[in-house]
């Protein structure tokens, strides 16, 4: 039986017959994938969970409707591992006057002084919130701009969103402030309080090559170590080739044996190391366990910037020598409509698709999906999540597009979102939604 998605139930038990899903994306001891790495599977689904995932046109699966997906693609609810959604959609009101990083970093510092009160920044959180649901995201983590009063300002507007899309969105978020502020005790002590009140147990700051980084670090990780903090690091998000506080951060997980989980994000610097200095740095983040996180579109976008020049590299890190490592290695949406990157919907179908471009992730594997579910699932400590499994929830997104070129020519703007089974409403939410709060005299 073909029909289209639209038809879907509400409730009750159906089947997804003739879907393709990435093998490695689904829980079970054995399943066959062809060299695309795709897995020709029924999907039976009753009340809202995954009954059964067999292979494609096995007999006896007769109850209930059928619904024939036609070798379409589907895939688990993502997970997106580094947002702000805490930044997003302030370019209206202060664009980054040059599409630098510090252009970016100045104009960010100028709003969130001027703007961010608790109804701005929830305003724009939750409509950041809706567009990832609206794609198909299942849970996000945020970084959290935290220094000053900001910390008692955008913290408890964090907790409530939490509260509020708990069953939608799985949200976690991260402090952010630069590594320069661990001196201040005052300051770590706000940190440390606010994640405890309203965080999900993470630590973390911008690192960067001043002389105190070491000391700074051994303060963040006695931190973390006393508070049973896992740690999440922004780091060297420079074309600088002497920007190596990735080395450093991993020295230190060494000396302080510490058994957390660590991500470090961006690491563009690492990219235009010498050879053995860069194979040195991650062997060294091997052996710490440290994951790594890359933002290609952001990074693009802002990496090697010059005016009246064209840029000469891509401005991400070294992804596949990491993995090649065995770095546990994600990309996600990063910054959105800020003054970091202008554009951006979180949407991590995007983000995959721009992803595999910049970073040439095909013709080298086909798991470089797990990138995006599983692995950054697994170190948010959501282990259900960006994967299907038998007596799991029936989440997913079901496409037309049959194999990877199909999936990544287009934007996949037709996608059906289930969550429990359910087809959810994937309208987005409108831009002018945000109007009132647009105002650079605010």
């Amino acid at each position: 039986m073909t029909t289209g998605f639209a038809a879907i139930p509400a409730s009750g038990s159906y089947r997804l017959n003739n879907a393709r899903v990435p093998a490695c994306l689904v829980s079970a001891e054995t399943i066959a994938s062809d060299r695309h790495g795709f897995a020709a599977l029924d999907i039976a689904i009753e009340d809202g969970v995954v009954a059964s995932l067999l292979p494609a046109g096995m007999p006896g699966l007769d109850a209930g409707a059928a619904f024939d997906l036609d070798g379409g693609i589907v895939l688990p609810r993502l997970v997106d591992v580094h947002t702000h959604l805490d930044k997003g959609h302030i370019w209206p009101r202060r664009p980054n006057p040059d599409g630098s990083f510090m252009g970016a970093l100045t104009s960010v510092g100028v709003d969130r002084e001027t703007n961010w009160t608790a109804p701005d920044v929830r305003s724009r959180m939750e409509f950041g919130l809706r567009c990832a649901f609206a794609h198909g995201t299942a849970a996000i983590r945020t970084h959290i701009d935290s220094l000053g009063p900001q910390i008692g300002i955008s913290w408890p507007v964090l907790a409530e969103l939490r509260a509020e899309w708990d069953g939608r969105i799985a949200l976690q978020g991260s402090p952010l402030f630069g590594v320069e502020a661990v001196a201040d005790d005052a300051h770590m002590q706000a940190i440390t309080r606010a994640v405890r009140a309203h965080g999900d147990g993470l630590l973390g700051c911008v690192t960067y090559m001043i002389p105190e980084l070491d000391r700074a670090l051994d303060t963040i990780f006695l931190t973390a170590i006393e508070n049973g903090f896992d740690l999440d690091f922004h780091v060297d998000e420079s074309n600088d080739p002497a920007a190596r506080s990735l080395e450093h951060i991993a020295d230190a997980a060494l000396r302080h044996r510490f058994t957390g989980k660590i991500l470090a994000g961006h690491c563009c610097s690492l990219a235009l190391q010498q050879p053995a200095d860069e194979a040195r740095i991650i062997a060294k983040v091997a052996e710490a366990g440290i994951a790594v996180v890359s933002l290609p579109m952001c990074n693009m976008y802002l990496q090697d910037r010059q005016a009246g020049r064209t840029p000469r590299w891509r401005g991400v890190t070294a992804l596949h020598e990491l993995k090649a490592a065995g770095v546990p290695v994600m990309i996600a949406s990063d910054n959105t409509r800020d003054p970091f990157y202008a554009y951006g919907d979180l949407d991590l179908v995007e983000v995959l698709r721009e992803g595999t471009r910049i970073l040439q992730l095909d013709h080298s594997g086909n798991d470089w999906v797990q990138s995006i579910a599983t692995t950054p699932a697994a170190l948010m400590g959501l282990p259900g999540q960006g994967r299907l499994n038998v007596g799991g929830p029936a989440d997913m997104i079901l496409t037309r597009a049959r194999d990877w070129t199909e999936f990544f020519a287009r934007p996949q703007a037709e996608r059906t979102v289930l969550i429990c089974g359910k087809a959810i409403d994937r309208t987005l939410p409108d831009y002018r939604e945000l109007d009132h709060l647009m105002s650079t005299d605010a």
